[in-house]
């Protein structure tokens, strides 16, 4: 049956499977029937802009290029970025206490060369977190080749990320020495990522489903809340392909409410959604 709203934008049965169809295929995002309000709210919106009057519209502007910028406008529209400053404190603690030591340990008779990826960045609070983080725990860090990189499938977002500015409201899980640190607020209010924690990171777009252009290997990867949205089948590649990616002994940081049971055996439980890769 459509779905009507006040602007009597007719979206069937066809529509949703459709675009559910479209979804998978170009991100791997999996779109469960439960979704189908969310898609209707925030695509509905896309629809009005484009001036279509019913979904079925929509579907066929998507068809005719299923490459092209509208389908990424549709992914960034349907793309969930929920994000804070220090968003499950206990894997950025164990980052700094735990597996930094072990990685600088393997790393003493090596180039000094450090690689860290947020896979699914967002609008930038978590890398930015990685770097406050490293940086306070390296006061080093100049004498290493360290880099993070961010990326995301969104690249509305990614250009928010790589802006680095941010409200008040945004830091305030920050803790006090590092916003004074690694923060410096503009005229109107708002604060801007201090220029050397911003040259740590690399902000690039990245479908996780499609090809991956970097060749690691990397000390660590926080992929949190990013799996839940795919099929089990495009969790076991995903996690497979990042285990290709990390060093022996790497550690992977999940979202609260995954885990890689039955999806890899590659990797160690060492504490709660923080993962180390098998030698």
């Amino acid at each position: 049956m459509p779905v009507l709203d006040d602007w009597n934008l007719p979206f069937t049965d066809s529509d949703f499977s459709f675009i559910a169809r479209l979804a998978r295929q170009s991100s791997g995002i999996d779109l469960s029937d439960k979704k189908r309000d969310m898609v209707y709210a925030r695509l509905s919106k896309r629809v009005r802009a484009l001036g279509l009057v019913s979904f079925q519209d929509y579907c066929a502007v998507l068809a005719a290029d299923p490459h092209g910028p509208e389908t990424t406008a549709a992914l960034n529209a349907i793309t969930t970025n929920l994000t804070r400053f220090f968003r499950e404190p206990h894997h950025f603690d164990h980052f700094a206490h735990q597996a930094l030591p072990d990685i600088l340990h393997g790393l003493r008779s090596s180039p000094r060369r450090l690689r860290l990826w947020s896979a699914g960045c967002s609008s930038g609070e978590e890398p930015y977190t990685l770097a406050m983080v490293l940086s306070a725990a390296m006061p080093s860090l100049a004498g290493w080749d360290a880099r993070i990189l961010a990326t995301d499938i969104d690249t509305d977002v990614l250009g928010r990320a790589a802006a680095g500015v941010y409200g008040t409201h945004e830091l305030e899980r920050v803790p006090t020495g590092f916003r004074q640190r690694f923060f410096h607020q503009h005229s109107d209010g708002h604060f801007i990522v201090d220029e050397k924690l911003r040259q740590l990171i690399a902000f690039k777009p990245l479908n996780l489903m499609h090809g991956w252009p970097m060749h690691g290997p990397f000390d660590a990867i926080f992929c949190r809340n990013v799996a839940i949205y795919f099929s089990r089948a495009d969790q076991t590649r995903l996690f497979e392909r990042m285990a290709d990616l990390l060093r022996p002994n790497g550690y992977l940081y999940i979202g609260h409410s995954e885990n890689l049971f039955g999806l890899s055996n590659r990797f160690q439980l060492v504490a709660r959604t923080i993962y180390r890769r098998l030698p």
